[in-house]
């Protein structure tokens, strides 16, 4: 029994001395390597950073809404990493090629897979660079408007004066017909007055009335002038500037001050009539 315990123990001491001289002789082998891929990794963090802040201070010149210049930075820091880490792996040996092929096979299934949303991506980088709008303005696109309320690299929503959101995907704004309106937006209101009216004294009326209220913008100038002469009046086109914010405010407000001046002043307002005439033989 004893002579079985001591082979047992002699032979579990030479593997441990086996194990002993394979980590010793890994670590000769591979341990500076493995030490100099982590200082490759360590600089490539701080290089990583110093990109991304150099980024973002471009960034900030163009104006860019933050979240994307948070997520563009974020991807410049990835790729210096990504490219200090590849070094790393090149230093330790590592094949790159399979590993490459690989990750270019995953890459395709997963692209073919989110191919709409990585539609949405492309399309929201071009808005962004691009900046055929910006938040802020109003536009008019795919049967749609709104004022411009985010713009995010997937999609853009559009905000209404009912509170109500309208969110367009990128990929349907690039390529269409967009109307931008900017930050102000032309009204067009229409009154009629009477034939026999003084035209002068009813432009000068119409041109107090734009003048005394605060949400009508002096610069560009309100356009004022006779735009029809209908059946039963003289059609006067009223068409002021006014911030995007105030558009759906200041119609009511124009016509109800518009009505109240005329009336102060006699200005007759007409409505439609029709003259019929009997014609026939007197009995």
């Amino acid at each position: 029994m004893d002579d079985k315990l001591d082979a047992t123990l002699n032979e579990q001491l030479e593997t441990l001395d086996k194990i002993q001289d394979v980590a010793i002789e890994s670590a000769v082998t591979y341990g500076p390597k493995v030490l100099v891929a982590i200082v490759i990794l360590a600089c490539g963090v701080l290089a990583g950073r110093w990109a991304g802040r150099a980024v973002a201070g471009v960034l900030q010149k163009l104006e860019l809404e933050p979240p994307v210049q948070q997520l563009l930075c974020r991807l410049v820091q990835g790729l210096v990493v990504g490219l200090f880490a590849i070094m790393a792996l090149q230093n330790l040996g590592v094949e790159l090629l399979p590993l490459i092929a690989g990750i270019g096979v995953v890459g395709a299934g997963v692209a073919l897979a989110m191919q709409g949303v990585l539609g949405n991506l492309l399309a929201g980088l071009t808005i962004i660079l691009t900046r055929p709008f910006r938040v802020g303005e109003y536009i008019s696109i795919l049967e749609e408007e709104g004022e411009v309320a985010s713009i995010s690299l997937f999609n853009t929503v559009l905000s209404h004066p009912d509170l109500s959101r309208v969110v367009i995907p990128n990929r349907m704004i690039v390529g269409e017909i967009l109307h931008n309106y900017g930050r102000i937006r032309q009204l067009n209101v229409i009154v009629g007055v009477a034939y026999d009216t003084d035209l002068s004294a009813a432009l000068a009326v119409v041109d107090e009335v734009l003048k005394a209220n605060p949400r009508v913008l002096q610069e560009p100038v309100p356009l004022i002038q006779v735009s029809t002469l209908a059946d039963s009046s003289i059609n006067i086109a009223v068409k002021p500037w006014v911030d995007v914010e105030n558009f759906p405010l200041i119609p009511s407000e124009l016509n109800k001050a518009i009505v109240e001046a005329f009336r102060s002043k006699a200005i007759s307002i007409p409505f439609p009539q029709r003259e019929v005439r009997m014609l026939g033989r007197v009995a």
